[in-house]
């Protein structure tokens, strides 16, 4: 059974990132985030947002 696509908009991943909706304005013109053209609208995958946050995330430190 397939997945259905949640599609979030760039007030829902500004949130999401707590960045704000100007550098992911920025990430999108530069194609350093996964996104989708609606038209002319742009909306992001929710699971390839996880992924790609996932891979780019710092690795923890464990503390002594």
């Amino acid at each position: 059974m397939e997945q259905a696509v949640r599609l979030i908009t760039i007030d829902e991943l500004s949130n999401l990132l707590r960045v704000k909706k100007s550098t992911i304005y920025a990430w999108v013109n530069q194609r350093k985030i996964p996104y989708k053209k609606i038209g002319r609208l742009v909306r992001f995958q929710h699971s390839e947002i996880l992924k790609w946050v996932q891979e780019r995330g710092i690795p923890a430190i464990e503390l002594c």
